[in-house]
């Protein structure tokens, strides 16, 4: 194998070809300053944006599978497992059996969770406001469908 060393004149040539931004890169960084915005308001409530966002999920789809969980979220088993063992530190969550099968893993929020989650809902809401303030009804509509295409 031929090890092959770039110097600077030959990334320069690469950054040359390149016309257009990175469409994974934009959103990476969009991504990271919305998610900084949620974080920071719901950062009294001692969660973040991807923990606020499992508790309601799992509050409004009530008791779930560690799979059916992963496969809402879009997170594979042993991402959401970490994140649920987490939640369940902090005595947000709480792991059960199923009923049909025993076993399975059926999350379930506990009341702290549930207190949690209701107290860090105003805050969710104000963040969501601001977005559409700042982005306007057009674009908050459009980056819905854009997204959903995605």
């Amino acid at each position: 194998m031929r090890r092959v060393r770039l110097t600077a004149p030959d990334m320069r040539v690469y950054a040359r070809i390149m016309t257009s931004s990175c469409y994974c890169a934009l959103l990476r960084k969009a991504t990271r300053r919305v998610s900084a915005t949620y974080d920071a308001a719901l950062a009294p409530f001692g969660i973040n944006i991807a923990q606020f966002a499992l508790l309601r999920t799992v509050a409004r789809r009530g008791p779930l599978s560690l799979t059916e969980l992963g496969r809402i979220s879009g997170l594979d088993r042993s991402t959401i497992g970490r994140n649920v063992r987490v939640l369940e530190r902090l005595d947000l969550m709480k792991t059960g059996r199923g009923d049909e099968d025993q076993r399975e893993a059926v999350i379930t929020l506990t009341d702290k969770g549930r207190s949690v989650l209701d107290g860090a809902m105003p805050a969710w809401e104000s963040c969501q406001e601001a977005i559409e303030a700042k982005l306007g009804r057009a674009k908050v509509e459009a980056l819905r469908d854009i997204l959903g295409a995605v």
